[in-house]
């Protein structure tokens, strides 16, 4: 992940939880406890929330923009726009191209499509996906997070969810989660590339591979429905 970059540059500590500010939030907590909140700088989530500062523990769009406008002034004052500094980002780390598709599987068979799917990626021996070695693999409902190059398997300390995560070479990946409320499969693609069309390059064929995976679409399931 590009954050991953940017806190290895600044010596930053970087937390991984699940999706949900109550996530961050507990982290906030749990620095609270040892009187240690002021560690606590920045927390973000997939669907967009940001959150600054120990005010409040939800997403803060008011903090957000009022960071966004203190850019806005400093990098005004070097003759930069906003702009400008995002496109410095990405020529030194590369450009990131995030997107999430839901795939819906309607009814009690669809159900059990979904099942199926999950069950096939867990006991399947992936080694690459779309012609991408497979660096990193966890599971987050069995808890554990194993390096495919090293071949070394960690515990994850995170609370249960049926979540499947793969991060591939060049730092691409994919990332599959069944919803908990509805018939539908989420899967997040990241491509990463040397600017926006290589990058978008690099996930259309992250995502031609999933359309075109039985792992991913058995052959005796006949849904198509891309959300």
């Amino acid at each position: 992940m590009l954050v991953e970059k940017l806190a290895a540059k600044y010596g930053c500590e970087l937390k991984n939880v699940l999706t949900g500010f109550k996530y961050i939030g507990e982290q906030i907590l749990e620095l609270e406890k040892k009187q240690e909140e002021y560690r606590y700088v920045f927390g973000f989530e997939e669907s967009y929330g940001y959150l600054a500062g120990t005010y409040v523990r939800d997403k803060d769009a008011v903090v957000a923009s009022m960071l966004i406008c203190e850019m806005a002034a400093f990098y005004k004052k070097q003759g930069k726009p906003l702009v400008e500094v995002l496109e410095g980002l990405y020529k030194e780390y590369g450009f990131y191209n995030n997107v999430t598709l839901s795939f819906g599987f309607e009814g009690a068979s669809g159900m059990e499509t979904m099942k199926k799917i999950m069950n096939g990626l867990r006991n399947s021996n992936l080694t690459e996906m779309a012609g991408y070695a497979i660096v990193k693999h966890a599971d987050y409902l069995l808890s554990y997070e194993k390096n495919m190059v090293s071949g070394i398997t960690t515990e994850l300390h995170l609370p249960k969810s049926n979540v499947l995560s793969y991060s591939l070479e060049g730092d691409n990946a994919i990332i599959v989660r069944p919803s908990g409320t509805e018939p539908k499969i989420k899967i997040y693609f990241t491509g990463v590339g040397t600017d926006k069309a290589d990058a978008e390059r690099v996930t259309e064929k992250l995502i031609a591979y999933v359309k075109n995976s039985e792992l991913f679409f058995p052959k005796d399931d006949q849904t198509d429905n891309t959300i």
